[in-house]
């Protein structure tokens, strides 16, 4: 008899249990007729396991029960049968066959990251699932777990150390990995996403040690479609895909940027509540333009210089159909770190028939407007009292600018053209004004206003009198002394948002700042700063960061059963996060509210999303919840240990 209760190993001659001292050889039974229909991980778990032959068919259920199929019960295999039973006595030319038959029990289901609950598997369980001696005999609670993982996490004095301890534990303890960051998300999300996530991918070729989302490359072009069916889940909800040309403001990392949807991804699960099981991260690797990862040879991706036009685009549709295809028009995809020349390209190409969102664009320009919202309770007026001066005129800043425009376009009902006045843009040739409307990009054309030409930054602040300013260059202390004392100079409170991430590439400090504008400084930054003291004073500086939003913004969607992403829809999420914010965090200096309170701000966010969706008649999940944060609430994934028959 054959037990699915120990792993399995098919090799091209016979079957051998990988935790049992036996082996049984299945008589006279060719290679080629031997079928396996073997669980997947999100398939029903009482399901059977079949084996199959040219002559018969022998089911094999998970309690173990099984007809005999023609097994040979002779446990002995010595001489010649040794080698084709032994996988670890294979030579190079001698073929083994991959599968492995197991349910989770045993040593496999200390190796199963869904399942695996460590020393949390009650006295049972440890019966139940042949636990015994695999594990110490003590047991003790996820919550225990969570205190001495965070003891050992705390130890490291390198933040990728701390990143990489944390990668370990996703795929060693699903449960436990989302349980620690959401009980503990301050410390740790500076660690599993920005800044630390932006080293992990320059560092990813020689600490890569598992795949944890697909790599779709050139070489798979025109087979896309049966590479997704390769992920073991098939009920995928969003997928976040990056190709790697712009990775936060590090630039062309290629394939090494796939950190970034698995962190991101991690965050949908951990602040929006997302199932993990229903997340794919895919980065689309076309080549890089990066010679020292072209010359690393620990790189993992294409050796080759970038793919572009059709080629880049070909490639591209075929992934977006075959998504389609495979998990139907209600999975979302997040554009992740595409360069502007695609990001802009892809949004408007597929916005109209796929569910889309990228979130250098929309995200970012959705957690900025909230921050500028929340400001205007401390400065007082309206959007439209307010003039804005962006650094930085890519995905994120024009983003922003368009998103600003739209609001004040909705509050004043003023025309769009109009409200685009308020905001002005400088880039790397300096201000965007009309005489240089026949050699701008055509993202850029929009933010050409009739102006003097400015290159100076500080020459555009003193030129526009800006009340806010904010960067998106991706290029660090930018924002001088010179230039936050300009703004302190125009304005009693000046707003002033540093968005560029990580910490290296931001315009400027939190100390800086406040000490530059002589503590009177509103500042939001991309990346964390620690609080400041100045003369007396502490302020704790806000962080834009997108997991405010896309997280609650992806389960709204989700959980509406949304076809498309509408403009409204982001204004609804902003206004939604900046209700959130509390007079207390306003005493603060905080303009946006603590992360420690995200689940419940992402539930908010989901409601106020979906509600827009049904408004909107984008919804196909009917009907329409009573209570959309309650039901929001109510589709969070749970990290807690389940308990086991």
């Amino acid at each position: 008899m054959i037990s699915l209760h120990r792993s399995c190993f098919l090799n091209n001659t016979g079957i051998s249990g990988s935790s049992s001292p036996f082996s049984y050889k299945l008589k006279k039974l060719p290679p080629a007729s031997v079928k396996v229909t073997a669980l997947g991980p999100n398939r029903d778990r009482n399901s059977s396991v079949l084996i199959e032959n040219n002559n018969s068919l022998k089911e094999i259920k998970e309690d173990g029960t099984s007809s005999v199929a023609d097994v040979d019960p002779n446990p002995t295999v010595t001489g010649e049968d040794r080698d084709l039973y032994y996988d670890a006595a294979a030579t190079d030319d001698q073929l083994v066959t991959p599968w492995s038959l197991s349910v989770a029990s045993g040593y496999s289901l200390l190796r199963d990251p869904h399942h695996n609950k460590g020393l949390a598997f009650n006295e049972k369980e440890r019966d139940s699932y042949y636990l015994r001696g695999l594990l110490p005999p003590t047991v003790i609670s996820q919550e225990l777990q969570v205190k001495k993982m965070m003891c050992s996490i705390r130890q490291y004095q390198v933040p990728l150390q701390k990143y990489m301890a944390m990668m370990d534990l996703q795929e060693l303890n699903e449960r436990l990995f989302y349980k620690l960051l959401i009980d503990n998300v301050e410390e740790l999300l500076p660690v599993v996403y920005t800044p630390t996530v932006g080293e992990a991918c320059q560092k990813y070729g020689s600490i890569f040690r598992r795949p944890q989302g697909l790599f779709i490359s050139l070489k798979e072009k025109g087979k896309i479609h049966e590479v997704l069916r390769n992920w073991p889940q098939r009920d995928i909800q969003v997928i976040v895909v990056t190709d790697g040309e712009r990775i936060l403001g590090l630039g062309d990392l290629g394939c090494q940027g796939m950190g970034i949807p698995i962190g991101k991804l991690s965050l949908y699960t951990a602040l929006g509540g997302v199932r993990p099981s229903a997340c794919l991260p895919v980065t689309i690797d076309v080549g890089t333009n990066n010679e020292q990862l072209l010359n690393d040879e620990f790189y993992i991706g294409l050796r080759r210089r970038r793919a572009t036009g059709q080629e880049y685009a070909e490639l591209m549709h075929e992934f977006m159909n075959a998504v389609k295809q495979n998990y139907g028009e209600k999975v979302l995809i997040q554009f992740e770190d595409f360069a502007n020349h695609n990001a802009f390209d892809l949004l408007a190409k597929y916005g109209t028939t796929h569910l889309v969102f990228n979130d250098d664009i929309q995200g970012t320009a959705s957690v900025v407007l909230a921050g500028l919202v929340a400001a205007l309770k401390v400065v007082g007026g309206t959007l439209a009292d307010h003039r804005f001066l962006f650094l930085g005129a890519g995905e994120a800043g024009t983003g922003i600018a368009e998103l600003i425009a739209l609001e004040i376009s909705k509050q004043t009902n003023m025309p769009l053209e109009e409200a685009r006045k308020k905001i002005s843009l400088v880039d790397s040739k300096g201000l965007i004004v009309k005489s240089r409307i026949d050699s701008l990009q055509h993202f850029k054309k929009p933010w050409a206003h009739d102006h003097e030409p400015i290159k100076k930054l500080v020459d555009a602040v003193n030129g526009i009198k800006p009340t806010v300013l904010i960067g998106t260059s991706g290029v660090g202390r930018t924002f001088t002394k010179e230039v936050v004392e300009a703004m302190a100079a125009l304005n009693e409170k000046p707003i002033i948002f540093s968005l560029s991430n990580p910490t290296s590439q931001s315009e400027c400090t939190a100390e800086d700042a406040y000490t530059w504008s002589q503590g009177r400084a509103i500042f939001a930054s991309g990346s964390p700063f620690d609080p400041v003291e100045y003369k007396g004073r502490v302020f704790v500086p806000g962080q834009a960061n997108n997991a405010y939003i896309f997280p609650g913004l992806g389960l709204g969607l989700i959980m509406s059963g949304a076809i498309r992403v509408h403009d409204d829809m982001l204004l609804a999420a902003s206004e939604a996060l900046a209700a959130q914010v509390t007079q207390e965090n306003f005493d603060k200096g905080l303009i946006y509210p603590p992360f420690r309170n995200i689940r419940k701000i992402s539930a908010h966010i989901a409601a106020s999303v979906a509600a827009k969706a049904y408004e909107l008649g984008l919804a196909t999940r009917q009907p329409q919840p009573k209570d959309l944060v309650k039901y929001a609430e109510h589709c969070m994934y749970n990290p807690a240990y389940q308990s086991y028959r």
